[in-house]
């Protein structure tokens, strides 16, 4: 369904503009932003737009109109459940939920940690949907964290966290150490280091859940530029640490769907007042584009599995394992991609068991096996309600699904090494090619994908390709004959200076690898699309 969204985005256009300004009386700058023109959110969707703004913004007389300090608090997060402690596993650590919670698994089984005779179990029960914590536990924490960072860092009283999760049992504590008094350092040398990391972030994440929140001084301000046409209303808002409470140990990983600050926090100078007269340094015009829904990573797609109420902290990793394991989707660095194997069968499934595949009927399914579980109501009923249906439905799809061959695709080429038809296959990786003869021919080949550009040392088609971590990179499909890669996008069209290859150097430039210059990147892009084509070398 993602993939879908994806591919039907339609990216909008729109524009921002940025002033940089420079106080009467003071050396230093700061940025704001506009934010009203004649007291209406102003709509920039097109350079044609944005140019006669720009005009009259160069001949405005700017002054502060408004100062504003304040307090902000941010709170520390509760400690781990199985679902955030994948989440922040992923994006902090880069883990897969299978390898998170194999680590967590061995830390709470128990590890000989030498200095108290045998093995210690280091955190507790790792399959959890509580964030509740024992009263001992706390005792301890409160008592460390008064002796380690002193009593300022210290809440009143111990917190209390509420559980997030749709139908949440809490049978279980929140994921914590055993005992706070075993810092990581101290229990380095017997972990190995995936297992140190993770009993890193686990003890940093509970102890930062019992101190006081952070502290922050806010500052915004409010400039006004007039013209005789115009009244202009720019922002500018900056905040620094008044006192840093958890923060000192912990501080949680941002999300990867997150969109970045389109403006980061000014550095606003200090001995500006209201009425203050601004000279107008530059103005920044800068061009943006709607982004499409960003496909998912193994956290993002646990938080929704939680949101929805589908499957159970012991089901996330299973549920992810088994959509790689069986081809449906493809790991793309972070990213879930879905395969074709994938977008048929879930197709064919949708189709066929609409009822079965809805949200909302699997979150009612595992409301009526927690009241199973809880002994209010009688299994038999709950299973006839389903089966009736259910086995309806199945002897249907038996009769009228068709039958489809979902069998590795031929190239049309031969295996060099037994002559055998050589197919496209699916991989943990992605796509790949292989001998049709597999197991008793093992013979593979890299599935390339031409990018529509000419490698500048031999003349070969330069390809897309992937390093082991999944970080892209482009590369002369000749190699090993030619030795030409670049991180960088090549792009189609020459220098136009020396005849060089263009690469893509930011989101605005493109520059030549031989002569350095430098060229706007709507000139230099091509309008061909690339080109999907086979292997000719083997890997």
């Amino acid at each position: 369904e993602r993939e879908r969204e994806i591919d039907a985005f339609v990216p909008v256009e729109y524009w921002t503009i940025q002033a940089d300004f420079r106080p009467e009386g003071l050396k230093d700058t700061f940025t704001a932003k506009l934010a009203r023109i004649d007291a209406e959110e102003p709509t920039l969707d097109s350079e044609g737009v944005v140019k006669p703004v720009l005009e009259d913004m160069e001949k405005a007389l700017y002054e502060i109109s408004k100062i504003k300090r304040g307090e902000r608090k941010r709170s520390p997060s509760a400690p781990f459940t199985t679902s955030t402690l994948q989440q922040d596993a992923s994006r902090r650590l880069g883990y897969t939920a299978r390898r998170t919670m194999a680590l967590a698994q061995q830390l709470y089984e128990g590890i000989d940690i030498g200095q108290e005779g045998g093995s210690v179990g280091l955190i507790t029960y790792m399959r959890t949907d509580s964030t509740n914590i024992a009263e001992s536990a706390q005792s301890e924490a409160r008592d460390f964290i008064r002796e380690r960072y002193g009593a300022g860092f210290l809440p009143a009283e111990a917190p209390k966290y509420k559980t997030k999760s749709r139908g949440a049992q809490e049978a279980h504590e929140a994921i914590r150490p055993t005992s706070v008094l075993r810092q990581p350092e101290s229990i380095k040398e017997y972990l190995n280091r995936d297992q140190f990391r993770l009993y890193q972030l686990v003890w940093q994440r509970f102890v930062a859940s019992q101190m006081n929140p952070a502290i922050y001084d806010t500052l915004s301000v409010e400039v006004t530029g007039k013209t005789p046409s115009h009244e202009y209303l720019l922002r500018a808002s900056g905040s620094t640490v008044r006192f840093i409470g958890y923060l000192v140990v912990y501080e949680e990983a941002r999300d990867e769907d997150q969109a970045p600050e389109e403006v980061e926090e000014a550095r606003i100078p200090a001995g500006i007042a209201e009425g203050q007269k601004q000279r107008l340094v530059r103005l920044i015009p800068e061009q943006h584009f709607t982004q499409p829904p960003p496909r998912y990573t193994e956290a993002t797609l646990v938080r929704t599995l939680e949101e929805n109420g589908i499957g159970r902290p012991s089901t996330y990793a299973p549920i992810l394992g088994t959509i790689q394991q069986r081809g449906y989707v493809v790991r793309d660095g972070k990213r879930l991609t879905p395969t074709e194997t994938g977008i048929l069968v879930n197709d064919l499934i949708i189709n066929h068991f609409p009822e079965v595949m809805d949200l909302g009927f699997t979150a009612h399914m595992e409301e009526d096996l927690d009241r199973i579980a809880a002994g209010e109501q009688p299994w038999v009923e709950v299973i006839r309600e389903f089966y009736g249906p259910f086995a309806t439905l199945v002897e249907k799809a038996e009769a009228e699904m068709p039958e489809l061959n979902m069998g590795p695709e031929p190239i049309g080429r031969q295996c060099p090494d037994c002559g055998h038809e050589l197919v496209i296959r699916w991989g943990r990786y992605g796509k790949f090619i292989s001998c049709s003869n597999f197991p008793e021919c093992r013979h593979t080949e890299a599935w390339l994908e031409k990018i529509g550009v000419i490698c500048p040392k031999d003349g070969g088609d330069l390809v897309e390709r992937k390093t082991r971590k999944g970080r892209t990179f482009y590369a002369c499909a000749n190699y090993p004959n030619c030795d030409f890669t670049s991180w960088k996008l090549p792009l189609p069209k020459p220098c136009p200076e020396c005849g060089g290859l263009l690469v893509v150097a930011n989101k605005n430039f493109a520059q030549c690898i031989q002569c350095e210059e430098q060229v706007p990147l709507d000139e230099a892009t091509a309008e061909e699309t690339p080109e999907t084509v086979v292997a000719t070398k083997p890997q």
